[in-house]
């Protein structure tokens, strides 16, 4: 303890400790030249003399006792610090552009770690995460739906390897505090999933098993936020009374905080779920969420879904005839993320690849640098400096600049994560990353592994010879090795072969979304607006009274000034398909055992064909004689048709929709339209009408054409539509143009982002071979003087240059196009008529880099050219 405090106070009172041990050693010396003169008579410098000769040496014990300290490590880390920051101070232009090149890598590889680290490692917000799955019906991984309520009372009765399960239903509903209505997401769920989550609330309690009994009171949990913003706040919300679809709910509990969404599911307010008693096996609309039991693997949970599926089909034959769907357990982790993995990492080798050239990029800089500072070098190491000594100088300076570098890379790593939070695709959990003791944590060590890259070789590559010659031939003669020119050239055709990939992948996403902005989207979206309209149940409980509801609207509305057509549409184009059913032909079924096939299903006026501008080409268009008590009409798209009827006409052809047989009528098809993309502009455009005289729709989209701007006749609209019933939620509405844009904001997300960095490495690589040819020009300035005196000609000279520079930049081209090569496959799912060996974006993409090569070897080729025999020979 004594040793230790010692040393403490050696570090801490650094200059109390020299003043002690200065005035210790003088007062020793001073009494033995006291002695002397005393004794011998000496005079007193005589004397003071002799004292030191007999001492030994003053400054041979200053230094035994430092090291007898155990802090000169430190002090001497010091020394170096010190050294390290008056060094970059000297060249504040190499300092500044290698810490800024620095910080891109080091900061956008921070952020993306950040990302990794929130969605990718980090658990769920619910006890043994591990456990919970989420229930589908699944013929494979990627073909997989929703349950019904047949298959949750099928699994309640007959499962043995869950504790408990659970069902959740969302809707569209008219929301109201006592204050306007709005129309939101609701989210219904049985108590069973809130158990399953083990979920606890900040105030309150949460549904019970009580609350999901038909007819028993309705009651809610709503969000923190919800709370605080229209019920006066956590604690004034319980026992509040709201109205969601027209009925009355009693708020019983207020989550916690910053709970945005449960299982992945994302709503402000959930209910009790009563689940109806079942008919048939469809339809399916239930989230089905449950945990295994302690000890339950995964593949034991399957096997026992297996057996209730073999049991359910043989109860729901008559309706259901897919043998080869089975339900299928699936990790909620692996659900709620979804693609975010591989989107991850695209992106992480993406900013992995922009970090490798920032690295190579330094690390040649600092080549250069260091080999021109041999001679100094060399000095230091004549008056008796070891080589490790000396080492340890320029590795002190290569980690102060990633230190450097790491410190505005953790300023950067904050503004390219919220841009990938904003301007990024969807990816689950993300918005909770954040630049944290973990980020900073990773950050240091990435900066600690780029200063010893960056540091290593140009020490090694000094020390590998003598010396000497660095103190007979100067700077320019230091470091021009085979070996050092080598590994110069190695950095620059790196950063191309890395630059590459990245520029291609952004290319290929540019073409992609390019094509995608000339997809025909199969109507005319101009002048064109929507209003969503959520009828609350309780006042529109049956087919007369909705049908009612949207004659009157539609009517009204078209008697509003400047309003040129209006009609109804249950699904939102270009990217909004919210219903999909199977079906099966009358006259031809499906074999027994085998799957219907499922399509979207619209429900729609014939208003809506003439205000979208959607073509008829065979039939007719729903019309007055489409009753509620007529035989069922459809209309089909050409898509549709060709695909599903390809050998006979389809007008007239009658199906069954919903697996639903014994007691369902069969539709007609009456008519085929063009095709709309409804599931995203890269989509078939297969979609089935139903007519909304025929069939119930209490939540959908007004479409009205304008004849002046979309914006100005909202209002009208809403006017209009409040007439009929002014307690409806009419606040999401907006031109339907804007949302085709919007469907696309992904790809264009994507592309942005990854152009981004395309465009850093791209630039990144261009410094690299302009900093290093610069640095050849001015090493072998005197020899390209000579040249010119004897006879060379400027072009000879550019060529020259040029030649250097392309040797490098054509081989780390090649590497790269066969790297964009294999790791185009990456990129495949998120390209759209574009191949991932799209020869023409390759080959563009090389074309620019070699482009830009070029351009960054003329300029320093062109200085060159210009050096004058009598300027190049008059100097050092």
């Amino acid at each position: 303890m004594r040793s230790f405090l010692n040393r403490l106070r050696a570090l801490f009172s650094h200059g109390r400790v020299e003043r002690e041990m200065s005035e210790e050693m003088r007062h020793h010396i001073d009494l033995e030249s006291a002695e002397l003169a005393r004794t011998r008579g000496l005079p007193p410098g005589e004397a003071r003399r002799e004292a030191l000769i007999a001492f030994g040496g003053v400054a041979r014990y200053e230094e035994e006792h430092r090291d007898a300290r155990g802090t000169r490590w430190l002090e001497d880390l010091g020394r170096d610090l010190r050294y390290a920051a008056r060094s970059l101070g000297r060249s504040p232009a190499f300092t500044i552009s290698a810490a800024l090149v620095l910080a891109l890598g080091i900061g956008s590889t921070t952020a993306i770690f950040s990302a990794v680290d929130t969605v990718l490692v980090s658990r769920l917000p619910y006890p043994r995460d591990e456990q919970l799955v989420r229930i589908f019906e699944a013929k494979s991984p990627t073909n997989r739906w929703n349950a019904s309520v047949a298959d949750v009372r099928g699994i309640e009765a007959q499962q043995h390897v869950f504790s408990d399960l659970g069902a959740v239903r969302g809707r569209e509903a008219a929301f109201s505090a006592g204050g306007e209505p709005r129309q939101m997401i609701v989210e219904a769920a049985t108590a069973g999933f809130f158990r399953a989550l083990e979920l606890t609330v900040a105030r309150g309690r949460l549904p019970g098993p009580r609350d999901d009994a038909p007819g028993a009171p309705g009651v809610a949990v709503v969000s923190h936020e919800l709370a605080e913003r229209d019920l006066g706040g956590a604690d004034a919300a319980l026992g509040r009374a709201v109205t969601i679809d027209g009925l009355t709910y009693t708020v019983v509990g207020v989550l916690a905080p910053g709970v945005h969404d449960l299982a992945g599911v994302r709503s402000e307010v959930w209910s009790a779920l009563p689940l109806e008693t079942a008919t048939r096996r469809g339809p399916f609309s239930l989230f089905i969420f449950a945990r295994l039991k302690d000890g339950v693997t995964l593949d034991a949970a399957r096997r026992d879904l297996s057996a209730v599926s073999d049991r359910l089909l043989a109860q729901w034959t008559g309706d259901f005839h897919d043998a080869s769907a089975r339900l299928t357990p699936y990790p909620l982790r692996q659900v709620i993320l979804r693609d975010a993995p591989r989107t991850l990492g695209i992106f992480a080798v993406a900013v992995g690849f922009v970090l490798l050239i920032a690295i190579a990029n330094v690390a040649s800089l600092m080549l250069v640098r260091v080999t021109g500072r041999a001679r100094e070098i060399a000095l230091r190491a004549v008056l008796g400096a070891s080589r490790s000594r000396i080492a340890r100088l320029l590795v002190t300076e290569s980690m102060g600049l990633a230190a450097l570098g790491t410190a505005l890379g953790l300023a950067l790593a904050w503004s390219v994560l919220r841009a990938l939070t904003t301007m990024g695709p969807d990816i689950p959990r993300l918005s909770a990353a954040n630049i944290d003791l973990r980020a900073f944590a990773f950050a240091a060590l990435v900066g600690l592994a780029t200063g010893a890259l960056i540091g290593i070789y140009p020490v090694l590559s000094l020390f590998r010879g003598a010396l000497a010659p660095a103190l007979r031939g100067g700077d320019r003669e230091v470091g021009a090795g085979r070996g050092t020119h080598a590994l110069r050239g190695l950095l620059v055709t790196a950063q191309f072969a890395l630059a590459l990939p990245l520029l291609a992948g952004a290319g290929l996403l540019l073409n992609s979304f390019l094509r995608l902005q000339r997809v025909d989207v199969g109507f005319d979206p101009s002048h064109v607006l929507y209003v969503s309209v959520s009828l609350p149940a309780a006042a529109y409980r049956d087919l007369a009274a909705t049908s009612t509801f949207w004659t009157r609207a539609i009517a009204r509305v078209r008697e509003t000034p400047g309003i040129v057509d209006a009609g109804v549409n249950t699904d939102m184009p270009s990217d909004d398909a919210g219903n999909k059913d199977n079906f099966d032909w009358l006259d031809q079924p499906v074999p027994s055992g085998t799957s219907e096939p499922v399509s979207v299903e619209i429900v729609a006026d014939a208003g809506f064909f003439a205000a979208a501008r959607i073509p008829l080409l065979e039939g007719r268009l729903f019309s007055i004689a489409d009753s509620a008590s007529a035989p069922q009409a459809m209309i089909v798209s050409r898509s549709w048709a060709h695909r599903y009827s390809p050998d006979r006409p389809v007008l007239g052809r009658q199906l069954f929709q919903g697996g639903c047989r014994g007691n369902c009528p069969p539709a007609t098809i009456i008519g085929v339209v063009g095709d709309v993309k409804y599931e995203g502009l890269a989509g078939t455009g297969e979609a089935m009408y139903d007519a909304a005289s025929q069939n119930r729709a209490r939540v959908a989209n007004l479409f009205v054409r304008t004849a002046g701007p979309p914006a100005d006749a909202i209002e009208r609209v809403r006017t209009a539509i409040r007439s009929i019933d002014p307690t409806l939620a009419l606040n999401v509405a907006g031109a339907v143009s804007d949302r085709v844009t919007g469907s696309i904001a992904s790809q264009r997300n994507w592309t942005t982002l990854l152009g981004g960095f395309a465009a850093a490495a791209l630039a990144l690589a261009a410094v690299g071979i302009f900093g290093m040819l610069s640095y050849l020009v001015t090493a072998r300035r005197r020899e390209i003087g000579v040249r010119i005196a004897l006879g060379a000609r400027r072009r000879e000279i550019l060529s020259m240059i040029l030649n250097r520079g392309m040797r490098y930049a054509l081989p780390g081209a090649f590497t790269g196009l066969v790297v964009a090569l294999l790791a185009g496959r990456w990129l495949s799912t998120l390209l759209y008529d574009v191949g991932a060996a799209d020869p023409l974006t390759l080959g563009a993409t090389t074309v620019l880099l070699l482009s830009v090569a070029l351009l960054a070897c003329y300029l320093p080729a062109r200085r060159a050219a210009s050096v004058t025999p009598m300027q190049a020979l008059r100097e050092d």
